[in-house]
């Protein structure tokens, strides 16, 4: 056969911006061999006319770092379209992790990345298969994965490695920066996409203490960037706070001379005080003065659906929330019905300098209520208001009425749809911050890839379709450095996304208990999507996958942003 695979009669985007045009794509040992004419037989062939043909989308912006433990498949971002992920956003991730460390590391994913702990310990089991970084890419290898993977060696991690539980208390020594370097350095040398921290006032793990990042000096973090200088290559990812934000990363990127990419730039948020505006501004000016501090941008709205049993991180914040955040369940009643606490709550803000001046309750709807589901997917503030009532005490009624059973949907920002077509068309950003395999409970926003080819260009029409697959594919490889992807050309990796522009787009997203232990995420199908082929074999077609967790695995983990031979 002259390919393994052929894609006929679609109309081909190859990533660069370009408008899309009528072609074949041929397919050979992995590979794009050819490319708007294939003469010749294939193995395979899929008949893609009415649809367009794309690179695999590439999401830079994930937290699956321990999920690829016990879902090689990395669900539910293939059945987006998505053929890479980037692991170890935001300085968090699994490794290195010596078994002294390893309870403290999937504590602080607990925290930080709202995940069950039950479901990261039964995932991993009693044998990790790693303990350094290096041996990490290599389980992950050995091991098998269906998407492609690159990972971030994460500064949290390397921080609690190096100096176990008290690098959640104090300062680094010079030794122990030292240490932390030459594990960035060897972490690098292996494969590491680049190095990623955060300093977010949000960011807290273990028993409600700041992130291990968080305690770092910025001569820490400057030492541990330069890293990427003495390798030569790399991407630093940030997770921004208000004492280290635009005017730090300009240093590290003039120190460095490595690119700076930061998440998330959200309209109805703000950072160190600026609106979205301003920091839009001044990162473009960096950017067109070649000091590429690129702000990453989200196609959704951010929202929490959450019980008030496990209250989200947003809530949180509020003071009397905070005294209650370690009692049991029957404590948490009591206050729920007490006139004083309701008081308290009604009227408490989120503490000065965040990234919130207060709760918006007119963003707040109802989305599970046992006791009357006529009220589902309703407004919590219009129903309040109708029964004279502060949608803090409905909320609280409703929860007590249904045993906390009731859930909500809370919008924090990005829901001002004008602002956000204004950042994803702003030069200089970067679609991410989704956070595919975190935050599962509260909501999920791996889906924002179709919804980014479907309906934000079919019904909103804020960008013609071969921009957004530029968002998707070559901004993303250019950025952050993936080389042999990104991009429809011969010679390239054959990570192909076959799909119907006029259907393409995402469900309503639902909740299902599948984790390990049985601990409950939400997930959203997606619709149009025909195909995705990832190095050349087709692992979804049809709403269906084509490969399984049992099979030989056709992803590859990215090397340096690479997949090496």
């Amino acid at each position: 056969m002259d390919y393994d695979l052929k894609v006929v009669g679609g109309e081909l985007f190859d990533g660069s911006g370009a408008p899309g045009r009528k072609g074949d794509v041929g397919v050979k040992d992995g590979k794009i061999v050819a490319l708007g004419e294939a003469p010749g037989k294939a193995a395979e062939t899929i008949d893609a006319r009415g649809q367009a043909v794309a690179p695999g989308f590439i999401d830079s912006h994930t937290h699956y770092d321990a999920q690829v433990m016990w879902d090689r498949m990395l669900t539910i971002s293939p059945w987006h379209g998505v053929t890479s992920v980037v692991l170890g956003n935001c300085g968090f991730g699994v490794a290195p992790a010596a078994p002294a460390n390893r309870d403290f590391i999937l504590h602080t994913l607990e925290e930080s990345e709202g995940m069950s702990f039950n479901a990261l310990k039964a995932g991993f089991g009693a044998e990790w298969p790693f303990q350094s970084f290096p041996e990490y890419l290599d389980a992950i290898a050995r091991r098998g994965v269906g998407i492609n993977v690159a990972a971030y060696i994460c500064h949290t991690n390397v921080r609690i490695h190096v100096m176990g539980e008290d690098a959640i208390e104090r300062d680094a020594t010079e030794s122990e920066i030292g240490r932390m370097r030459a594990l960035v350095k060897e972490a690098l040398e292996a494969g590491a996409l680049g190095f990623s921290s955060s300093m977010n006032d949000n960011h807290l793990g273990y028993g409600g203490k700041p992130v291990a990042s968080r305690l770092a000096s910025p001569h820490e973090v400057s030492e541990l960037a330069l890293a990427l200088k003495d390798v030569g290559r790399g991407v630093l990812q940030f997770s921004p706070g208000g004492n280290f934000f635009l005017r730090e990363f300009e240093q590290l990127v003039r120190d460095t001379g490595r690119t700076l990419s930061w998440g998330s730039l959200m309209s109805g948020f703000r950072i160190a005080g600026l609106e979205y505006k301003e920091m839009l501004a001044e990162s473009q000016r960096l950017c067109d003065a070649g000091i590429p501090v690129i702000p990453q941008v989200f196609a959704r709205p951010l929202g929490n659906d959450f019980q008030l049993k496990q209250p989200p991180p947003m809530l949180l914040k509020l003071a009397p929330m905070q005294r209650i955040a370690l009692a049991d369940l029957e404590t948490r009643k009591k206050f729920y019905a007490d006139p004083a606490f309701r008081e308290e709550l009604r009227n408490a803000r989120p503490p000065a300098g965040g990234v919130l001046d207060a709760l918006r309750w007119d963003l707040v709807s109802i989305s599970a209520c046992p006791s009357a589901p006529e009220l589902e997917n309703r407004n919590l503030s219009e129903i309040a208001r109708s029964r004279g009532q502060h949608p803090v005490d409905l909320m609280l009624d409703l929860s007590l009425q249904n045993d906390l059973e009731a859930r909500f949907c809370m919008l924090m920002g990005n829901h001002d749809e004008h602002a956000v077509a204004e950042l994803l068309n702003a030069r200089h950003t970067v679609l991410g911050a989704g956070d595919a395999g975190a935050h599962l409970r509260y909501h999920c926003d791996s889906q924002q890839t179709t919804d980014l080819v479907g309906p934000w260009v079919r019904e909103k029409k804020a960008f013609p379709l071969e921009r957004a697959i530029w968002m998707l594919t070559g901004r993303q490889a250019e950025v952050y450095e993936i080389s042999d992807r990104g991009r429809l050309a011969p010679g390239l990796a054959a990570d192909l996304v076959i799909f119907d522009p006029a259907k393409v787009g995402s469900l309503p997203t639902r909740r299902i208990y599948d984790l390990p232990g049985g601990d409950d995420r939400l997930i959203s199908e997606s619709t149009g999507i025909g195909a995705v082929v990832v190095n050349g074999t087709i692992i979804r077609r049809g709403d269906e996958d084509q490969v399984s967790g049992g099979d030989s695995l056709p992803g590859r983990v990215l090397r340096g942003g690479r997949a090496r031979a």
